[in-house]
C-alpha cells in the first residue's frame, strides 16, 4: 500500500488526488446534466454562462489532476498496484474527455439554436418592414385613384357648365332672330330707310361674332382645365 502514498509537490497522495478527481467528475456530470435540462426546457436555448464556466473549470482541473496521477502511478513500486492505478487513471482520463465532448456538443447546439432564433427574429423584422412598405404602396395607389376621381368629377362639372353656356347662347340667338324678324316687320311697316336696316343687320352680325367668340373661349377654357387636371 506504500505506492498509494506517493505524493506530488503539494503533499497530496495518489489516492487523495484520485478521490478529488472522482468528486470533480460527479460534480461535472451533474452540472452537465443541469445544462442539458436547461437547453431542452428553453425554447430559445439560452445558455447559462456561470454554469458553463463552472463545468469548463472542473474539466480543466480534472485534466490537471490526471497529469499528476499519470506521473505518480509510474512511481509505484509494486507492479500489480502500478497496473491497477494505470487503469484507474486511464478511466478518469476517458471519463473527463467524454464529459468535455458532451459539453462541447451541448454548447454547439445552444449556439446553433441561438443563431437560428436570431435569424428568425431578423426575418420577422424584414417581413414586418416589407409589409409596411406594401401598405404604403396601397395607400399611395388609393390616394392616386381618389385624385383621379376628383379630377374626373371636376372635368365633368366644367363640361356641363360649358354645355349650359352654349345652350344659353343658342337660346339668345333664337331670341335675336325673332327680334330681328319683328324689327324688320316693324321697319317695313313704318317705312324706314335701307340704311337703318343695314345698321341693324351689322349689329346682329357683330352680336353673332361675339357669340361665336364666347363659344370658342369657353371651349378653350374647358380644354385648358382638362389638360391641367391630367
Amino acid at each position: 500500500m506504500a505506492a498509494i502514498e506517493v505524493g506530488v509537490g503539494g503533499g497530496s497522495t495518489l489516492s487523495e488526488i484520485y478521490q478529488n478527481s472522482k468528486k470533480l467528475l460527479l460534480r461535472t456530470r451533474d452540472g452537465l446534466e443541469r445544462l442539458e435540462r436547461l437547453e431542452s426546457s428553453s425554447s430559445s436555448a439560452v445558455d447559462s454562462p456561470e454554469l458553463s464556466f463552472s463545468i469548463k473549470r472542473d474539466i480543466s482541473q480534472i485534466q490537471s489532476l490526471c497529469l499528476d496521477m499519470d506521473r505518480l502511478w509510474r512511481s509505484v513500486a509494486s507492479k500489480p498496484q502500478r497496473d491497477l492505478w494505470k487503469r484507474k487513471v486511464e478511466q478518469v482520463t476517458e471519463e473527463v474527455e467524454s464529459l468535455k465532448e458532451s459539453l462541447d456538443r451541448c454548447l454547439l447546439r445552444i449556439q446553433k439554436r441561438t443563431q437560428e432564433a436570431k435569424e428568425r427574429a431578423e426575418l420577422l423584422e424584414r417581413r414586418s418592414g416589407d409589409s409596411a412598405h406594401i401598405l404604403q404602396i396601397f395607400d399611395d395607389e388609393n390616394r392616386a385613384m381618389q385624385s383621379a376621381k376628383n379630377s374626373s368629377r371636376m372635368l365633368e362639372d366644367a363640361y356641363n357648365t360649358g354645355v349650359a353656356i352654349l345652350s344659353k347662347y343658342s337660346e339668345q340667338r333664337e331670341h335675336l332672330k325673332r327680334a330681328q324678324r319683328k324689327a324688320l316687320d316693324v321697319l317695313n311697316t313704318v317705312g324706314l330707310s335701307n340704311s337703318v336696316l343695314r345698321l341693324i343687320e351689322r349689329r346682329l352680325r357683330v352680336d353673332q361674332w361675339i357669340k361665336y367668340a364666347g363659344m370658342i373661349f369657353t371651349i378653350i377654357i374647358v380644354y385648358a382645365f382638362w389638360r391641367w387636371t391630367r
